[in-house]
């Protein structure tokens, strides 16, 4: 039986204008963040690859999720 492997994307930040510059310094933050958080589940609730894998991209994808729709508001075009 072949094991089937999804490639999922990570959700991309994407920053108005106004805050160009600011990508990468918020992509490291978050980086660290998602970091420190899966490992402390991993080794704390003793997580399989699979579940630190998922919880990994769950806690990126809804952080960047959230920065984007936080910060959407404050571009000219949408003032």
């Amino acid at each position: 039986m072949a094991a089937c492997h999804q490639q999922i994307s990570l959700q991309a930040l994407d920053l108005p204008h106004e805050l160009e510059g600011l990508e990468g310094l918020v992509q490291t933050d978050l980086k660290a963040i998602v970091t420190v958080l899966t490992q402390r589940a991993s080794e704390r609730l003793l997580l399989t690859r699979r579940e630190t894998y998922q919880l990994r991209r769950e806690l990126w994808n809804n952080l960047t999720r959230a920065i984007n729709e936080t910060v959407e508001p404050l571009s000219a075009d949408r003032r």
